[in-house]
């Protein structure tokens, strides 16, 4: 969920270091620093709040050849510099980082660390005094890390300094994302290829339980056994301007207008020469085999998979579950005999999701990950990949991927349908293009967007969205959307079940956004609405042409009906952000979350 960088070389430490970590802003955070070691000791910079906090209390005298640095998302301990990385050791020779959650740090203290004292709240600090009691007791670094290493029970990504060296870095993973880059006359550490972009687009991508010691000149990767393990660089392809806000304001409002062009770069990658849809036979035949499909994801993602459900289900005939990756883990459902899993990750680095892959993978199931980052763990561990294509997402909520993992899950569906010989009644890459153009007027109603923001939730703390069928589930998108980046509370609610406890909270003029884009539920959500106004809410229905009616406040393109989510939760996104920005909440990092969320 936070960020590391490191850097050896012989440029400016401490400025790509920064740089580097207003990359991993997007990740979401509550406190940032940094470490840089010369000839006359560590340097160590950390505060609370955001990086430009942190570039003012940056000595600019503080250069040297080697460095780590943290942005951090609290787990142990509040949001305040105290807490903040990097830690240091008692005598502060070692100098650490770290993401994840060390699980058994309570009872590391004891047995290695009983009457020591602590300065901060955090299982960090647990590290990196024990690696400084194990060199004290004789080890060398590399020993004492690795044995540190071999302790840890839990999550994490950690980069180590060592104030009586000024030549290595000390890196290690466990389910957390980390990698090591390779440059020329230097070498770089980064949880995320893009906060190193600016130094080299060459990665080696590091498996669990992996160490890595790092000098300017070497990598050398090693298993906790002390093995050496070869392994050679893969190139980022990363575009740069892609993460870039251009003219934007926000990042968010950006990757909306995106949409209509990951739209159509999703058509293009998934059809051949001939027009016809390609996709790997192996994963046609995972498909067609599998007699329950099991989708897994959280938050956004989940919501897609429920939408993905109902096009895998009417389309290709094949029965689907859909369930949440944190509830999955701890709770798993009795399986059918031939499970197909299929994780649907953002980022692929989800540690919900991952912990779900790691069991099924153990029972000897196949699973099939989408994700936008083909190289991520999720992607690495499954069986197979389905990448999504739509670039770079910064802001912290999610809207060109969620479009994008529907525009997949649908093309999905539909190739399995073609392979098992179903009849479809539509040409699926048509209609996509259809949605792209429909995509595009939406992103061209940003006017209308606002004031609809403004006209109904200026003055609200409250909010329903009301859907039947495929919008009750992008009303879930909808909701989430609005409390993530304004913190009005809103809820997502299927209309028929209004009546069944939650209209007792409708109040005079609280506001209630409506989807009516499915033909037979159309009269049903519109009587829904008037149960709500007869309480005294105040109505918004966003209507698709062709199911229109007077007194709708907004209608949407005329697209396939099956394929209307992708376009009616435009509106919501836009809504969303302009509510947002009426309130003066900070859109593309809301806060309290995080973009990667990396630990369980």
């Amino acid at each position: 969920m936070c960020g590391i960088v490191g850097y050896i070389g012989d440029k400016d430490t401490k400025e790509i270091l920064l740089r580097g970590l207003e990359k991993l802003e997007y990740r979401g955070y509550d406190s940032a620093g940094i470490a840089v070691l010369n000839d006359e000791g560590v340097h160590v910079f950390k505060e609370k709040g955001r990086i430009a906090a942190l570039r003012e209390i940056v000595d600019p005298a503080s250069e040297g050849s080697i460095g780590i640095g943290h942005t951090r998302w609290a787990t142990h301990g509040v949001p305040n510099r105290v807490n903040a990385h990097p830690h240091q050791s008692s005598t502060s020779r070692f100098t650490l980082v770290h993401n994840g959650v060390i699980e058994n740090y309570e009872q590391l203290k004891r047995e290695f660390l009983s009457g020591h004292e602590f300065i901060s709240e955090t299982d960090t600090e647990v590290i990196v005094q024990m690696i400084e009691k194990f060199t004290e007791e004789g080890l060398s670094v590399e020993e004492a890390f690795r044995k540190a290493l071999q302790q840890l029970k839990g999550s994490y990504a950690i980069a180590l300094l060592d104030k009586q060296d000024q030549d290595t870095i000390y890196v290690a993973k466990n389910k957390s994302p980390l990698l090591v880059g390779v440059g020329e006359d230097c070498n770089v550490v980064a949880s995320d290829a893009m906060a190193m972009l600016q130094v080299t687009d060459q990665f080696l991508e590091l498996m669990d339980k992996e160490m890595v010691i790092v000098t300017k000149e070497s990598t050398t990767i090693k298993d906790l056994d002390g093995n050496v393990i070869a392994r050679q660089p893969y190139t980022a392809e990363i575009d740069a301007s892609d993460i870039e806000k251009g003219t934007y304001p926000h990042y968010m409002l950006k990757e909306i207008d995106e949409q209509p062009f990951v739209i159509r770069k999703i058509i293009q990658n998934y059809q051949d020469e001939s027009g016809k849809l390609k996709l790997d036979e192996s994963i046609r035949k995972a498909m067609k085999e599998a007699d329950r499909l099991y989708i897994v994801a959280s938050g956004t993602s989940y919501h897609a998979g429920l939408i993905g459900k109902q096009f895998i289900e009417k389309m290709a005939k094949i029965p689907v579950e859909v369930h949440i990756g944190s509830e999955f883990a701890y709770n798993m459902p009795l399986l059918s005999e031939n499970p197909l899993f299929i994780f649907i990750s953002q980022s692929g680095e989800t540690a919900d999701s991952r912990a779900v892959l790691v069991q099924i993978k153990k029972l000897g199931y196949k699973a099939l990950t989408i994700t936008n980052v083909p190289g991520s763990t999720l992607s690495r561990e499954a069986d197979f990949t389905l990448p999504l294509y739509a670039g770079p997402e910064i802001a912290v909520a999610s809207t060109k991927a969620y479009t994008a993992q529907l525009a997949v899950l649908a093309i999905l569906a539909v190739d399995v349908a073609q392979s098992k010989g179903i009849t479809l009644e539509f040409n699926p890459l048509k209609e996509l293009a259809i949605v792209a153009n429909a995509m595009e007027t939406m992103c061209d109603s940003k006017e209308e967007m606002t004031k609809i923001a403004d006209e109904y939730l200026s003055a609200h703390r409250n909010s329903f969205f009301l859907g039947r069928g495929v919008d009750f589930y992008v009303c879930l998108e909808g909701a989430l959307k609005l409390k993530e980046i304004s913190y009005i509370q809103a809820e997502g609610f299927a209309g028929g079940e209004l009546k069944h406890g939650p209209i007792a909270l409708i109040e005079t003029d609280t506001p209630v956004v409506a989807l009516a884009t499915q033909e037979n539920v159309n009269l049903s959500i519109r009587g829904n609405v008037k149960e709500v106004v007869a309480r005294g809410a105040n109505p918004c229905i966003i209507s698709m042409k062709g199911l229109e009616a007077e007194g709708d406040r907004f209608v949407i393109p005329a697209v396939h009906e099956l394929l209307a989510p992708l376009v009616s939760v435009v509106p919501l996104q836009l809504i969303s952000y302009y509510a947002a920005l009426h309130r003066g909440c900070d859109v593309d990092k809301p806060r309290n979350l995080a973009k990667s969320v990396t630990v369980e």
